[in-house]
């Protein structure tokens, strides 16, 4: 499925590989985010429990998005947790049930994605050449801005 839109096929492969790692790092966070909903435990879980069903059901909005983006491009979007794990910038930790150290973890995930963001869109538009896909993960970035700002809120 060859996709015409005026970009090299190498761009649309390095900008497909680039989406792919970005999918492999949504979806641990998601599954990261997840777990922590259903182990949190405190005080205030009411509150925690919601607070992470907001940010995994974001997310996993965005990981449809990220996967279509990819099939615009004319390439496959990853879709196996093994090959998530070879892809990804984030790092599984161990079980935990405290806050503190849930908000941390994702707190750090979410800054890990931040940065990285942040060093591809410029590549995306100038070197790829793809003005939709720098403006997508402008997108994308500024969702994962917003989740941190909340999560470092809850570090004070």
């Amino acid at each position: 499925m060859k996709a015409d839109i005026g970009l090299s096929e190498k761009n649309l492969q390095s900008l497909a590989s680039d989406l792919n790692i970005l999918l492999a790092d949504e979806h641990v966070l998601y599954v990261k985010t997840r777990n922590y909903h259903w182990n949190v435990e405190g005080s205030n879980f009411s509150e925690m429990h919601l607070f992470y069903e907001k940010q995994y059901t974001d997310l996993a909005e965005k990981i449809d998005e990220i996967a279509e983006n990819i099939r615009y491009l004319g390439h496959f979007s990853e879709g196996r947790m093994k090959d998530y794990l070879k892809l990804t910038n984030l790092e599984e930790q161990e079980y935990t049930t405290v806050q503190k150290t849930q908000i941390s973890n994702l707190l750090s995930d979410h800054e890990t994605i931040i940065k990285w963001l942040n060093k591809k869109i410029a590549i995306f538009q100038d070197d790829y050449k793809s003005a939709s896909t720098a403006d997508f993960i402008t997108g994308v970035l500024q969702m994962h801005q917003k989740m941190a700002w909340m999560l470092r809120a809850y570090t004070k």
